[in-house]
């Protein structure tokens, strides 16, 4: 029988810290952020189309403006049909370039919050017969503090501006801010 050296590894305790890891490689978070990003601009873009110009067979301005006066009992309904429109369809395209994406996410989740509060919480979290529940307004708003919480990653128009205007990440610079100074030695006395 033949002793593994102090490095080496079982593959199978290599399996299971792979899998059980709580450190996520930096190319891979960058790239997780990046599918979060696309998929939320997917959906809020198609959205705030449909709200503000009536394409992909949306309601348009008009009727949104009707919804949110009646159904959502949001006043002036022209003013809150417009707003969430905005939110959604230049959240989305700031989302999708990775601009301003704490912003945006931020703003996503209010929306995704005040489409709770006004319609779907009567409904129930999973409703049937018709009427949506918020289950999945709570899912996107969730969802959209993600990158709220850790911004857009290294593939997006913030990572490009932030390289240019600050220099280095300011990642970087926080944490020498953070950072203890270690004690210099004091002089050998003469």
């Amino acid at each position: 029988m033949t002793a593994r050296s102090p490095r080496q590894q079982s593959p199978v305790r290599a399996a299971l810290a792979l899998v059980l890891s709580t450190r996520t490689a930096p190319r891979v978070a960058d790239v997780g952020l990046l599918i979060v990003r696309l998929v939320l601009a997917f959906l809020f873009i198609y959205h705030g189309a449909r709200r503000l110009f009536g394409w992909f067979n949306g309601p348009g301005l008009d009727r949104s403006a009707d919804y949110f006066a009646h159904s959502a009992h949001l006043h002036p309904g022209t003013f809150f049909a417009v707003l969430g429109g905005l939110i959604e369809f230049g959240g989305g395209i700031a989302l999708a370039l990775g601009l301003f994406s704490r912003l945006a996410g931020l703003a996503i989740f209010g929306d995704m919050m005040m489409a709770i509060i006004t319609v779907t919480h009567s409904n129930g979290l999973n409703a049937t017969g018709g009427q949506a529940g918020w289950e999945l307004n709570l899912a996107l708003g969730v969802l959209a503090l993600v990158p709220a919480f850790f911004g857009s990653g290294r593939f997006s128009v913030d990572a490009l501006l932030e390289r240019r205007l600050v220099g280095e990440p300011a990642r970087a610079v926080a944490a020498d801010a953070t950072r203890v100074p270690r004690a210099e030695p004091a002089p050998d006395p003469v």
